[in-house]
């Protein structure tokens, strides 16, 4: 059962946003599966097509399986899908917030083909599986890891990147960048990152060097797992990361989505594009607030709203 966009009858002025990896925590969703019955229809959706009990591993762990990123990727989306669902079920029609574009943060972009229907939720829960499985199979072939930067400027940070050998691989905001690479050259980067004036420097727990040259091996697999699936045009535009422009194609998605496995995730300027064509209401979907923290760093004037448990929902259908 696909997605019910509501459409605006003017110009609308609402973004939806879908997180990415690093969001996922043992027993998220939780909530919504006891409390919604369009959620729980989410998860069984994807159990079903993914052919395991992943539900059970969201909700129970353990933690270090759920990091896993062929389990944190299906996991992730499938939370963010059931808060989406739940807050169809619980708005209508009538009172959710139709959105002029739509944009998830690296794995998030796969939530949104879903939300879209660009993909049906079966097929979205495979070929994101499919796609952490190629990803982590890549980790364990060229071990590597992230780093983000903090308050120095993205031309200082490519030249690091540039001298060091690592890569950047996702621009959150004009204060906050992600470099990836191999591990010895990421601890060069982020001690020359330091010496040039950043702020802060961390060194993120992720499996390996996400959006870079690492991933390369992962292509060939993506390749033939997106060929696999029928693409329908997305029925909302999604401002893809690699581009940050709209994607109205169900040809432009999938190249998009091959793409951005191993580029650069230019977040900043897809938040951009949305701001400059009218967009002042961000409501990120899915587990945590990562993305809604974010939109108020890259614009304080803008509104921005998490939604990713049963109390959030609810508390949404009230404003």
């Amino acid at each position: 059962m696909g997605f019910t966009l509501p459409t605006a009858k003017g110009n609308s002025d609402v973004g939806y946003l879908f997180p990415g990896q690093g969001s996922q925590s043992v027993g998220m969703g939780m909530q919504l599966y006891d409390m919604s019955q369009a959620a729980r229809s989410i998860f069984h959706e994807v159990d079903m097509a993914l052919g395991r009990p992943l539900t059970k591993l969201v909700f129970n762990g353990p933690d270090s399986a759920l990091r896993d990123t062929m389990n944190a990727q299906p996991a992730i989306m499938a939370v963010s899908l059931a808060a989406a669902r739940s807050m169809e079920e619980q708005l209508g029609p009538e009172r959710m917030p139709p959105p002029a574009f739509m944009a998830g943060h690296s794995l998030g972009e796969f939530t949104a083909l879903a939300v879209a229907g660009v993909l049906e939720v079966g097929e979205t829960a495979r070929l994101v599986q499919e796609r952490g499985r190629l990803m982590q199979d890549a980790c364990e072939r060229q071990p590597g890891g992230m780093a983000a930067i903090f308050g120095l400027d993205l031309d200082t940070i490519e030249e690091v990147a540039r001298e060091t050998g690592t890569y950047v691989s996702n621009v959150n905001t004009a204060e906050q960048v992600v470099i990836s690479g191999d591990l010895l050259a990421i601890a060069h980067a982020l001690d020359l990152a330091s010496a040039r004036g950043a702020k802060r420097t961390v060194p993120l727990k992720v499996g390996g060097a996400f959006h870079s040259a690492l991933m390369e091996p992962a292509k060939a697999g993506l390749v033939q797992a997106v060929t696999d699936v029928e693409f329908r045009d997305p029925k909302v535009p999604i401002v893809g990361n690699c581009t940050a422009e709209p994607l109205t194609t169900a040809d432009e998605v999938k190249r998009e989505v091959i793409s951005q496995i191993s580029s650069c995730v230019q977040w900043k300027r897809s938040m951009d594009y949305m701001l400059r064509a009218g967009v002042s209401r961000f409501i990120e979907i899915g587990p945590g607030r990562a993305l809604s923290s974010m939109a108020k760093r890259i614009d304080r004037s803008v509104s921005s709203v998490s939604v990713g448990d049963m109390d959030s929902v609810l508390s949404f259908g009230k404003g």
